[in-house]
């Protein structure tokens, strides 16, 4: 199976390394988080896109605020996107279609 996103990938890595920081086997895991280990797994090989209730239920499981599993993950890590405008670029846009048009 391919790696979802570079996000995806990422945030696997950051599980498994604190997994292994706590000597935890997928078992281990599955069980405190009450998610099956295969999942958790894929989860690991960046072969899944886990939900937030997920993050948050192996964030809890590895004592862990769930942003230090996402902290830093932005744009850059998700797959070809169409375009990169953000809520800020559309709303200065919008407010320079709006000046122009009161201008005119």
């Amino acid at each position: 199976m391919t790696v979802s996103s570079a996000a995806a990938r990422t945030f696997g890595q950051r599980v498994r390394r604190e997994r292994l920081r706590r000597e935890l086997t997928l078992e281990d895991l599955g069980a405190l988080a009450e998610i099956h280990w295969t999942n958790i797994g894929r989860i690991e090989r960046g072969q899944a896109n886990p939900s937030l209730v997920t993050i948050v239920r192996l964030a809890v499981a590895l004592d862990l605020d769930p942003s230090e599993l996402v902290n830093g993950l932005g744009g850059d890590h998700l797959p070809t996107r169409s375009h990169r405008l953000t809520a800020r670029d559309f709303l200065r846009e919008r407010a320079a279609r709006e000046a122009g048009r009161s201008g005119e």
